[in-house]
């Protein structure tokens, strides 16, 4: 079958599988940080129907959720091994054809999307189950588990900064193809190199602050201020989105 055959395997039947699934992963990330966070929030002292949602609802979500980013993950990785050369001259020039712009932008896209994954499986699923396990505890009349508070919350702060990385994470993904690859043609490779270790660096500020590493997890660490409600973690994505498309204008014209 032509359809499945070659280089289309990669471009065509895997990257829709990737996109498919990452829809469904990015969906339930906004999903808990913009619907299920503040609505349980709301529930004020309603500690019985908090708990209820938490295990019927919230546990079916994360299922989803993790292994929407496996998918995503593994998906992504299969596209660069079916496609033909897509490593070759990476970061450089074939047949004339300058494809710094993409290289660069679908790099930086994978760094995120590759942390964003790791903070799924080694942050929020981790300290999910002990709020999964607790609310199920409690519900059948057991005593409430006195790290659940703890790991709620960090399993919250890795959420939105999950959520922060997003917006520029897609942006890259979708502009390597169709924005990067044409506005940026001229491109060194060395000003790409800059712009990748720029992003690195910036990503890995905001990772280690939202796993506390400036001031600790506790809420009234002014550095924790954008993961404090979701219209913080929303305003601050699209100030990232902003420099990282500013830092591309500067160093990739």
């Amino acid at each position: 079958m032509k359809l499945f055959s070659g280089d289309l395997l990669g471009d065509g039947l895997f990257r829709y599988l990737h996109i498919l699934a990452g829809v469904t992963w990015i969906g339930l990330l906004y999903y808990f940080n913009l619907v299920q966070v503040p609505a349980l929030a709301a529930y004020g002292d309603e500690g019985k129907a908090r708990n209820i949602t938490i295990d019927k609802v919230a546990r079916r979500a994360l299922w989803w959720f993790r292994w929407a980013s496996i998918a995503t993950l593994a998906t992504g990785i299969l596209i660069t091994g079916a496609v033909k050369n897509y490593w070759q001259d990476f970061m450089g020039t074939t047949d004339g054809v300058n494809h710094v712009g993409h290289d660069v932008a679908i790099s930086i896209g994978m760094t995120i999307g590759i942390l964003m994954a790791a903070n799924v499986w080694m942050i929020i699923w981790k300290n999910q189950k002990i709020v999964l396990a607790n609310a199920a505890n409690v519900l059948g009349g057991g005593e409430a588990n006195a790290d659940a508070p703890t790991a709620g919350r960090k399993a919250l702060l890795a959420s939105r900064q999950n959520m922060i990385f997003s917006v520029s994470m897609l942006f890259f993904m979708v502009g390597a193809a169709h924005m990067y690859s044409q506005a940026f043609d001229a491109a060194t490779k060395s000003n790409a190199n800059l712009l990748m270790m720029i992003a690195i660096a910036i990503v890995a500020l905001l990772e280690l602050n939202a796993i506390g590493i400036f001031g600790g997890i506790k809420a009234g660490n002014k550095m924790l201020w954008m993961y404090e409600s979701h219209k913080n973690a929303l305003i601050t994505s699209g100030i990232l989105w902003v420099v990282f498309v500013a830092l591309s204008e500067i160093l990739l014209r």
